[in-house]
């Protein structure tokens, strides 16, 4: 006989409801979740349910639901159409966020929810594509073909079940590649329109001066001097080159020669303290851009002056 089909029904209107939250419309036994401490921008959640007909307010993360045991039909609906499948380990059902669903199956099944957060999405799609992003909509498929997206979701189960040594580093890894197979074909986006005429303001730009001035001997990324003006790197970028005419690899070269050229001149410190507090990996890394933009050796120049 099979199971009797359970049935929950939201009657009333909540605002977009967090993973932990959602058992209180899907009741099912939990069977893997992610860390406490939680993952920077994915979650994980595994259950087994009983068939069920359920009634699901809108959640506030892209939902990927993985199929990983039993067989049963779907009938759900996400703001259109009901749609019928029939589902069983391997495949894959994507849900958007903040859209209220209905989902019905009459078999017992186990399977594994990974949460991506509308932030995490929209940062990988501006990193893959190098543009800002305005919107991105994951579309509703019930059954997505998609092995690589099943395969993604599993690691990151096994990994939320068992951790080890480089945890972090490799969900974030599994992210980035999870969120690059959607977006190549399971979303719609919206970019920004480019505003061409928008740099730094005066004070962003002082402050990342200053700061490259300061830590120019240690190793400055382009995500430290995005974040000291809270933009995207792709926004600072962008920005920067819009405001100085140089990329900000090409500026903090800029800076390290100068500093270079000072030190020659009023110091006798050996090239390979040059080096070093100037913020290039070595003596030959420095011989190699000091030569480039003056045309001679940091030990030719020395001499000259």
């Amino acid at each position: 006989m099979a199971p009797e089909v359970s049935k929950v029904i939201w009657m009333s209107a909540f605002s977009p409801i967090e993973p932990d939250q959602l058992p209180r419309w899907v009741p099912g036994s939990l069977t893997v979740r992610s860390p406490e401490e939680g993952w920077p921008g994915v979650s994980v959640r595994g259950y087994r349910y009983a068939g069920s007909d359920v009634e699901v307010p809108s959640l506030r993360d892209y939902v990927i639901v993985a199929y990983r045991r039993g067989t049963t039909p779907m009938h759900r609906r996400a703001g259109g159409d009901w749609i019928d499948e029939q589902l069983g380990p391997g495949d894959v059902s994507l849900l958007t966020r903040a859209v209220e669903s209905h989902w019905a199956w009459p078999r017992r099944i186990e399977v594994v929810h990974v949460y991506l957060t509308q932030a995490e999405l929209a940062r990988t799609c501006r990193e893959m594509y190098e543009h800002e992003v305005a919107e991105v909509e994951l579309l509703d498929e019930v059954k997505a073909d998609d092995p690589d997206i099943h395969r993604i979701a599993m690691l990151l189960a096994g990994e939320a079940a068992r951790g080890g040594p480089g945890s972090r580093l490799l969900v974030e890894s599994l992210a980035c590649q999870l969120g690059v197979y959607i977006l190549r074909k399971h979303v719609r986006v919206r970019f920004r329109e480019p505003d061409g005429s928008a740099g730094l303001s005066s004070a962003q730009e002082r402050a990342v001066r200053d700061y490259v001035h300061e830590h120019l001997s240690g190793n400055l990324s382009v995500g430290d001097l995005a974040g000291l003006v809270e933009l995207s790197r792709f926004q600072f970028a962008r920005r920067f080159k819009q405001s100085t005419g140089a990329t900000p690899h090409a500026y903090v070269m800029e800076e390290r020669v100068a500093r270079a050229k000072t030190l020659l001149r009023r110091t006798g410190i050996p090239l390979a303290e040059v080096a070093h507090q100037c913020g290039f990996a070595d003596q030959s890394h420095m011989n190699r851009v000091f030569g480039g933009r003056v045309g001679t050796t940091p030990g030719q120049y020395r001499e000259a002056t």
